[in-house]
């Protein structure tokens, strides 16, 4: 197995990776970047992204990860394409291992490897992506001014994206399987008292239809049970709020993590308990998700890392 010996390794290419990226590599510490299982990040399947700052008329998720790559590049960034598939922090330089092929021995680590929202597994959710269903209501809620959504999940996550929608829809019907929710009670009121808030107990989405895009979902009420009854709702906008999973596992013997994944560092920086081993993103963000705070933390971890560097005489 080939080795190769860098100053900089960061892991992952949406806004936190690439941020990271531009800020080492216009302090010349030459860092390599790997894109990791979803090359551009989530932004890559969002279609319009209106709250980026910089763009008053918005612009693609792709085309703002793409601007983003080339502005890396532009500092000498070397992108390549590759998972982490081992990872041995016991030492530094610390070993990474590439598509379980090359080893990469590093002086400093940025993880930016994301969260990824979870599905219901329906085919149809592939079908419509950027055309009606969304994870993020926080990103996408804007598109659906005065027109009619479904939220699905019964925690505080749904509860919080179907009041925020409600501020902005003209109907919210939230999908709920159990004949509870499992929100906080706080939560809980503010649905159950929303006037623009109808909670579906007991429901299960089990498609969705449309012609070019989302116009409505087909729902089970009672699965399973003497009285199931099938019917089909129209709405605009079918949004996912059942939780993500932190890209974290190859570094969980390593890295301190919550119980659901997300990456702990140290208050509110980037560094995590690993000396010179910084996480930016989504992976190490639980509570808010965006773009913009994804980038502000890969600004936070280059800088932490060349901070480290020069600390060390690797500089």
């Amino acid at each position: 197995m080939s080795t190769e010996r860098v100053k900089c390794l960061i892991i992952g290419s949406g806004p936190a990776g690439y941020t990271a990226a531009i800020y080492t590599g216009r302090a010349n510490i030459s860092p390599v970047l790997y894109e990791g299982i979803q090359p551009g990040g989530q932004l890559t399947i969002t279609t319009e992204v209106e709250n980026f700052p910089g763009y008053p008329e918005g612009i693609s998720g792709t085309q703002l990860m793409d601007d983003l790559r080339a502005q890396a590049e532009r500092f000498g960034v070397e992108i390549r394409t590759g998972i982490i598939t081992k990872v041995d922090f016991s030492e530094r330089p610390y070993k990474l291992t590439i598509d379980d092929e090359k080893e990469i021995e590093a002086e400093t680590v940025i993880i930016s490897t994301g969260a990824s929202a979870k599905y219901l597994g329906l085919d149809d959710e592939k079908k419509y992506a950027g055309m009606g269903v969304s994870a993020c209501a926080t990103c996408d809620g804007f598109f659906y001014r005065k027109k009619v959504v479904a939220v699905v999940g019964g925690g505080d996550t749904a509860c919080e994206e179907a009041v925020y929608l409600a501020g902005l829809a003209k109907q919210v019907y939230l999908i709920v399987r159990k004949p509870y929710l499992r929100a906080s009670q706080i939560m809980q009121d503010r649905v159950l008292n929303h006037p623009k808030i109808q909670v579906l107990f007991e429901h299960n989405a089990v498609g969705l239809f449309g012609d070019n895009g989302v116009e409505g979902v087909h729902l089970v009420k009672r699965k399973g049970e003497a009285d199931e009854s099938y019917y089909d709702l129209a709405i605009d906008g079918f949004f996912l709020a059942i939780g993500h999973k932190p890209n974290s596992d190859v570094f969980k013997p390593w890295i301190e993590t919550d119980e659901v994944g997300y990456i702990i560092t140290e208050g509110a920086s980037p560094r995590t308990r690993v000396p010179g081993v910084f996480a930016a993103g989504d992976v190490a963000d639980p509570h808010y998700r965006q773009a913009i705070t994804a980038a502000g933390s890969g600004c936070k971890a280059a800088i932490e890392a060349e901070r480290f560097l020069s600390a060390n005489g690797l500089l």
